[in-house]
């Protein structure tokens, strides 16, 4: 899987250096283009497990994070289309925040909000502005902020509930293949799942603590959402203008990822 971040100048909001800037915007996702896997939070399973897979990744900090996953190729997110339209009825909020994102001051104590300075739709002549002229938040600006903390907040929670998994053994690694009929074939590994036999075996009282939290719903829809590597395999045969001969995921390892 690749990296997520698809923020090209990202910068602390400063009211100063930014109070003249406006967001006008956009007409597609182009900036996701490149992305074949995005973060989810565990409140947005409920609509990314009835059009995407849901896996879990490791994080370059070595925490599990889940994500939705895009593409079977690097750089490649299928549910684009040539207008750079989202062709999914859900979009992540990862990509609803754009260009706005929080960042781990140094230390990561802290959390500070950043715009990324690429983003095309920054000018200072048309669209909603970020700061007024007393250089007080706007109620666009305001908007955006309390998206970013309720999504922080979601964030805790998933985190919390990925290394719940962990600490109990039940990821297993996993990758997922597609042969098509001319020859070429497409492989995602570094992907893990939940072992449905894993979980099974788990004392009553680990199952009822899944329960009470609402953890064992989202380890249904996640282990519901694999269905739709079906879903990206056809659309991976469509945009490569073939057809699939043979698809499959398997499980790579049998070793518990902690």
């Amino acid at each position: 899987m690749s990296d997520t971040t698809y923020y090209d100048k990202p910068a602390l909001l400063n009211r100063d250096k930014h109070r003249k800037l406006r967001i006008r915007p956009t007409p597609g996702y182009a900036f996701a283009r490149s992305t074949n896997s995005l973060y989810l939070a565990g409140v947005e399973f409920n609509e990314a497990c009835k059009e995407y897979p849901i896996v879990f990744t490791r994080q370059r900090n070595g925490k599990v994070a889940p994500a939705a996953v895009l593409g079977l190729r690097n750089s490649e997110n299928l549910y684009l289309d040539t207008g750079d339209r989202w062709s999914a009825s859900y979009i992540p909020a990862f990509v609803r925040r754009y260009p706005f994102v929080l960042a781990d001051l140094q230390g990561g104590d802290q959390m500070a909000v950043c715009i990324d300075e690429g983003f095309s739709g920054l000018n200072e002549a048309e669209g909603e502005a970020l700061f007024d002229d007393k250089g007080a938040d706007t109620p666009f600006l305001q908007n955006a902020l309390d998206f970013l903390k309720r999504y922080q907040v979601e964030y805790l929670r998933t985190e919390a509930f990925c290394q719940k998994l962990s600490d109990l053994g039940v990821l297993t690694e996993m990758s997922a293949k597609a042969d098509l009929v001319d020859g070429r074939t497409f492989t995602v590994g570094g992907l893990m799942v939940v072992d449905e036999k894993k979980l099974q075996a788990l004392p009553d009282d680990k199952v009822m603590a899944l329960f009470r939290a609402g953890e064992l719903h989202l380890i249904s829809m996640h282990l519901v959402s694999l269905t739709n590597l079906k879903r990206l395999v056809d659309r991976t045969a469509q945009r490569a203008g073939s057809a699939v001969k043979q698809a499959q995921a398997a499980p790579v390892t049998q070793k518990p990822a902690a």
